[in-house]
């Protein structure tokens, strides 16, 4: 398969995506880093992307995935609620499921496809 040939999985709500890589990797960011401005900086974006894509997942779905923290020696922060993790684990075993499943197709696929110049 051509190194960076490979499927993503979207998940649509709608014209809005409810779901997908980059908005899964947000979330782990969020966990990690306990802030939606730590996580937007490890990802190298601003925080108000991120802000707004986690402002879409929580509209989403009908339990927010991402909840701000108030007080504390810190001054708060952001976490992951329990449907934040869930929805995560559950979005990333599809994922793993899709890539295995279309593994033999992508490998045909890529074949059509021009290797990368570079970009």
């Amino acid at each position: 398969m051509t190194q960076d040939a490979e499927p993503r999985l979207r998940i649509l709500l709608g014209s809005s995506i409810a779901m997908g890589p980059g908005k899964a990797d947000l979330l782990d960011a969020i966990g990690e880093a306990g802030s939606i401005s730590g996580a937007a900086r490890r990802m190298g974006m601003s925080y108000r992307r991120a802000w707004l894509l986690v402002e879409t997942m929580n509209r989403s779905f009908k339990t927010p995935l991402v909840q701000a923290e108030r007080g504390g020696r810190r001054g708060g922060g952001t976490s992951l609620t329990g449907a934040g993790r869930e929805a995560l684990r559950r979005y990333r075993a599809m994922e793993a499921r899709a890539q295995k499943t279309l593994a033999r197709d992508m490998e045909q696929f890529s074949k059509l496809l021009n290797p990368l110049s570079g970009d």
